[in-house]
């Protein structure tokens, strides 16, 4: 039967979900509600929800009862720990328990408590699967990787994997352990700069003649073998590349949505990369703040083995707030500054670190400095213009020392690495018109990534500058106006607003362009200096037929991407 549903704007279920891994709160399987409280003391609330679970477990005589919950604004994530064979129990559990809590709080009248209570109980009996149970503890037994879904499980990763059907599971002493073991896998997150990251590794793993595979917001790919195509930044995209056969090493793209969904699919990484820490996606699932969203993007640590490197932006002043509460023992932080306070204390006590000096990049290790090369030999640095593309580097050296390469293979991985529709597409890809123009076209769309691309182009030097850009209608009006502010700041000649009709979400059409209209007039630029057009499309046209030679444009790209690229590749 399904669980009646209580109206009130008081005790809020907002969403339930099973987690398969380690996530922001914390590192077991089991099961996560997010409820929004208003007009009630919430300690009274928590209380009774203590209180109701545990006569619920009592009564389906479940052996797997630890819990715990996170308290934000409005609410609270309530969990519960259970096996991986029972998580849509666990589920159920939760919301069964939270209804029974409303009921008390309300004061409302259970509905058939026996035939809820009883439905626990069928859902248990159904998900049983010792089989899976057994093949989880001899994994972890054999020091080897566990990675399940609702359909396949499999041990190990890529060339060292086995996988078979949930419910095809062989004898524990039929599976060939000699032949199952992990590869090396680095996990990648941070508000800006994973997808570069992600190639960019995979870039210096090819340089090491080595099958590499990825999982990104655009694709999962094997080599030169894209498996799909879509946003695969979440477990799902994970376990479907680290299942591939073929793989010899993988480098995961970590978005916040699959952490907080989810969890994270793995539990023996050999690193994880935190590229940086900024305001974007809030107020979901209980993430509301700043200091919220570093709990979870640093939630990657807990997938890493015993000797696994966490490699940190120093230059952020969010992840190192975030590391002064946690001792880590395997550290590398990078920055583009040897003398940042953590790069001095690293290099005073033998720790690992990456660092720029003197236009060139270097490598800690603890007892010897490796140089690693010229910045301005790194294409995607625009000769050290892109100054988050160094920091990306530099987070990439951390990751691929941490792997095993070597000084050579990562120099040539660097150096090889172009910001090109090929190599790095919709991050700063850079075309020659045939009047003597430049144009840079990138995906930035947040205000930090606008900031980041925009510091890089107020480097450049050129005639005149256009900018076209817009935003998607889902946005705050405070956050279209960040993105307008960081295009202001390149001190543009001409800007070109976009109305993105795919992207209006909830908008009236022309919302968005008069709210980036106002913000630009407020930033300083004339009426005069401003133009409009009803697409990207529409509006790289209009700016391409204006551009002249040692002219540069920069045109932020939300959709009709292909079309755009192709319309300049024209020209």
């Amino acid at each position: 039967m399904e669980i009646p549903e209580i109206e009130s704007s008081k005790l809020v279920l907002d969403d339930g979900r099973r987690l398969t891994g380690p996530s922001m709160i914390w590192s077991k399987p089991g099961a996560i509600l997010d409820v929004l409280i208003a007009e009630m003391d919430m300690e009274i609330v928590l209380d009774c929800w203590h209180r109701q679970l545990r006569h619920l477990v009592s009564q389906i005589g479940w052996q797997h009862h630890e819990h715990t919950h996170r308290r934000f604004e409005n609410g609270f994530n309530l969990l519960i720990e259970s096996p991986i064979d029972q998580l849509y129990a666990a589920v159920l559990i939760l919301e069964t328990n939270w209804y029974f809590c409303c009921c008390e709080l309300l004061a409302i009248d259970v509905e058939d408590e026996e035939a809820l209570v009883q439905e626990i109980r069928n859902s248990i009996e159904e998900e049983s699967n010792p089989a899976l149970l057994a093949l989880q503890q001899a994994a972890a037994e054999h020091e080897v990787d566990f990675l399940v879904d609702d359909d396949e499980v499999s041990i190990g990763h890529g060339e060292g994997s086995l996988c078979w059907p949930v419910n095809a599971i062989p004898a524990i002493d039929q599976i060939p352990w000699s032949e199952v073991h992990d590869i090396p896998v680095a996990l990648i997150t941070g508000t800006n700069g994973k997808s570069t990251s992600v190639r960019l590794l995979d870039g210096i793993a090819r340089a090491a003649a080595q099958i590499s595979g990825v999982t990104s917001t655009d694709f999962v790919r094997v080599g030169n073998d894209v498996l799909d195509h879509g946003d695969y930044s979440g477990p799902g995209g994970a376990r479907l590349l680290l299942r591939d056969k073929r793989l010899q090493v993988a480098f995961l793209e970590v978005a916040r949505g699959g952490i907080l969904r989810r969890g994270l699919p793995l539990r023996r990484a050999s690193a994880a990369l935190v590229t940086n820490i900024a305001s974007d996606h809030l107020g979901q699932y209980g993430v509301n703040t700043l200091e919220a969203l570093t709990e979870v993007k640093f939630a990657v640590r807990k997938t890493l083995a015993e000797d696994g490197m966490l490699i940190v932006n120093a230059d952020d002043e969010n992840c190192r707030a975030y590391m002064e509460k946690i001792d880590h023992p395997n550290l590398c932080w990078f920055s583009l500054d040897k003398d940042q306070p953590r790069i001095k204390s690293q290099l005073e006590k033998q720790g690992k670190c990456c660092y720029t000096e003197e236009n060139r990049i270097y490598y800690f290790d603890g007892r010897e400095t490796h140089d690693i090369c010229e910045i301005d030999l790194i294409p995607m640095t625009l000769g050290g213009a892109a100054l988050h593309n160094v920091r990306n580097a530099l987070g990439a050296v951390g990751v691929a020392t941490a792997l095993g390469y070597s000084v050579d293979q990562i120099r040539s991985g660097l150096t090889k690495f172009h910001s090109d529709e090929h190599d790095n597409p919709g991050r700063l890809n850079t075309f020659k018109l045939k009047n003597g123009a430049t144009i840079i076209v990138d995906f930035a769309h947040n205000a930090h990534s606008v900031e980041a691309v925009s510091n890089t182009v107020l480097r450049m030097p050129a005639q005149n500058k256009w900018v076209m850009f817009g935003s998607a209608g889902d946005r705050s009006d405070d956050d279209i106006i960040a993105i307008a502010k960081g295009v202001c700041a390149i001190n543009p000649d001409h800007v070109v607003i976009i109305e993105i009709e795919r992207y209006l979400r909830g908008r009236e059409p022309g919302e968005v362009s008069e709210i980036i209209k106002q913000a630009c007039l407020d930033g300083g630029m004339a009426q005069t200096q401003l133009h409009f057009s009803n697409s990207p499309l529409q509006g790289v046209k209009l700016a391409i037929a204006e551009l002249q030679a040692n002219d540069l444009g920069l045109f932020l790209v939300l959709s009709e991407r292909d079309e755009i690229i192709q319309y300049i590749g024209e020209h």
